[in-house]
């Protein structure tokens, strides 16, 4: 099935997205949305735009058991749901992904004060999670 695959790393701040393109062979950093502003960003998107699954990051322990941040994302994760029902919803876990973002920008010689900005870590950590959730099936 052609369409996009979105990632998404929510936050309770901000939420990372990465999408990939229509053959689902690359994934690409999107953009970071203010939470609050994420629906209204995500049915603009999916109005232009043929999306065929989300990837949302699932945050787990070292013990792989959830971490606190979970408790947040369910009522997103059934919210999602509630407003794109046609679209599924797959969980990539997320462990790391914010350090190993840090660690890309480094290797990149993207400029510590650039660093610091926490919005481009939300998309360059979604665009990790959906480049793993890839790697799944590859």
């Amino acid at each position: 099935m052609a369409g996009r695959l979105m990632a998404l790393d929510y936050g309770k701040k901000r939420t990372g997205i990465a999408v990939t393109d229509e053959l689902q062979l690359i994934a690409s950093g999107l953009t970071t949305v203010e939470t609050h502003r994420l629906f209204l960003f995500l049915k603009t998107y999916v109005a232009t735009e043929k999306v065929c699954g989300f990837v949302v990051g699932e945050p787990k322990q070292m013990n792989n058991t959830p971490s606190e941040s979970e408790a947040l994302i369910r009522p997103f994760l059934k919210k999602l749901n509630t407003t794109f029902p046609d679209i599924p919803i797959a969980r990539q876990d997320e462990r790391f992904t914010s350090k190993m973002a840090v660690q890309a920008m480094v290797q990149g010689g993207v400029k510590k004060q650039k660093r610091k900005n926490k919005a481009l870590v939300d998309e360059i950590s979604a665009t990790l999670i959906l480049q793993a959730y890839l790697n799944r099936f590859q």
